[in-house]
């Protein structure tokens, strides 16, 4: 009996033993810690990077399930790698609990959790989502920067998303999540966002709002008129 134990103990480690970066996680996966060192590039196992709407779709039972949404995940794809950003698909042990995607706004990548990406309609949501946390940081002045900008005016954003976000989200980042959280449900609005910022013409298509528009001409991205 107590070599069974001893063998079942052994079996149990084996997930985390045989991790290749557990030492840089020291608060456990499925923590921001875990997701930390993914968005720091510095764990890189069970991570790919994605090209196309193949490399997700082939990862699942019935990949023509898929056909639906690839032209538009395909297209916003090019974009974002043309402005700089990458994509990558995870396991679900590096975000915490509930998580379905993050943009980090340092390293510029985004990050899909494997787990909830098998349904087509939830792949393009996060998508669009964090697509346009990558177009709220174009809006902020450059992609290289590190900080984002709402896009929209607030009161563009339709009352539904907001009340939707106000209750999963904390109050100091309501105004870009519902933004985004209403771009997530919109065929052709991320990447048409997305398209602004690869052109050049980002605050042309999109008027910055009043306290954007201060930022950027007091930090030299555009002139005061």
């Amino acid at each position: 009996m107590k070599k069974i134990l001893a063998a079942l103990a052994a079996l149990a480690l084996l997930p985390t033993g045989a991790f290749a970066h557990s030492h840089l996680i020291t608060k456990g996966f499925y923590t921001m810690d875990s997701m930390g060192c993914m968005l720091l590039r510095e764990c890189t196992q069970d991570i790919e990077e994605v090209f196309s709407i193949i490399d997700i779709s082939s990862k699942y039972r019935r990949p023509w399930e898929f056909n639906g949404v690839a032209k538009e995940f395909n297209e916003m794809l090019v974009i974002l790698n043309k402005i700089g950003v990458k994509v990558y698909i995870a396991d679900e042990r590096y975000f915490p609990v509930g998580h379905r995607g993050v943009y980090h706004t340092i390293g510029n990548n985004f990050f899909l959790n494997k787990t909830y990406m098998r349904r087509p309609e939830v792949l393009i949501s996060v998508m669009r989502h964090e697509g346009w946390h990558a177009a709220q940081d174009c809006m902020a002045g450059s992609i290289d920067n590190g900080l984002i900008a709402v896009i929209k005016n607030e009161e563009d954003v339709p009352d539904f998303w907001r009340d939707v976000v106000e209750r999963t989200y904390p109050p100091e980042v309501v105004a870009w999540e519902a933004e985004a959280t209403w771009a997530g449900k919109i065929e052709g609005m991320t990447k048409n966002a997305l398209k602004a910022c690869a052109t050049g013409r980002m605050w042309e298509i999109y008027p910055p709002t009043p306290l954007t528009k201060e930022y950027l001409i007091k930090n030299g991205y555009i002139k005061k008129e």
